[in-house]
């Protein structure tokens, strides 16, 4: 009997059974007699017990996932409606000097951000004196040029931080480049979000819905720049 098995591993007998189905129909009085250790406890269970549990566990796991996938997709039913509500502001036809103050309102009040603010230049002479269009320095010009996409992380004293209206209380930021033209040329602008929370924005998250946030802004503020 020891030479008969000889060399046989556990392979060999799993790709036997799997091809050999029949076997236990020829032997069925194994699948009660085979015991087995139960995941729930000491005891001991059957065979037919054993997979009953197996598949309980893969329906449970099933279910999870799907729960999870519909949680997903009601929260992005409700994201896409925030965001449908803020694009209806941007193309609002109103005074264009009013424009930025209610795309900050509607980012703030849609999206639940604690604090939001922006800076623009090279606008028209007519909004020159309006508080989106004070001046920044060149260096914070060249840092949002910089940016391929949106900055996302700790607020380490940043200089467009101070446009908030309570800097000291910010942890994380969001910082949006604003940019000319449909292919993102010109940076003319920068959309800064603030929040308490040290993970509301941090280094590692996702920017793909942010970068829409700043695309449909720069569209909207795009008017506020002279012809060319």
């Amino acid at each position: 009997m020891n030479n008969a098995i000889q060399g046989i591993t556990e392979t060999d007998i799993a790709q036997y059974l799997a091809h050999n189905p029949a076997f236990f129909e020829r032997h069925s009085e194994l699948l009660a007699s085979v015991q087995l250790s139960s995941p729930h406890g000491q005891r001991a269970v059957s065979l037919q017990e054993r997979q009953m549990e197996m598949l309980r566990e893969r329906h449970k796991g099933l279910e999870h996932k799907i729960m999870e996938m519909v949680r997903n997709s009601q929260d992005n039913v409700v994201l896409a409606d925030r965001l449908h509500r803020f694009t209806r502001v941007a193309l609002v036809n109103t005074a264009l000097a009013e424009l930025p103050g209610l795309l900050l309102a509607s980012l703030q009040h849609e999206f639940m951000i604690p604090q939001v603010a922006l800076r623009l230049w090279g606008v028209d002479a007519a909004y020159a004196d309006a508080e989106f269009a004070q001046p920044v320095t060149p260096d914070l010009q060249s840092f949002s040029a910089s940016l391929s996409l949106p900055y996302c992380g700790v607020n380490s004293g940043f200089e467009a931080s101070e446009w908030l209206h309570d800097a000291s209380t910010v942890t994380s930021l969001a910082m949006l480049p604003l940019h000319r033209g449909l292919e993102r040329g010109q940076t003319f602008g920068l959309l800064v979000l603030g929040s308490p929370d040290p993970t509301r924005y941090a280094a590692s998250m996702g920017t793909d819905f942010l970068v829409r946030i700043g695309d449909i802004t720069s569209a909207a503020l795009s008017r506020l720049l002279p012809a060319d």
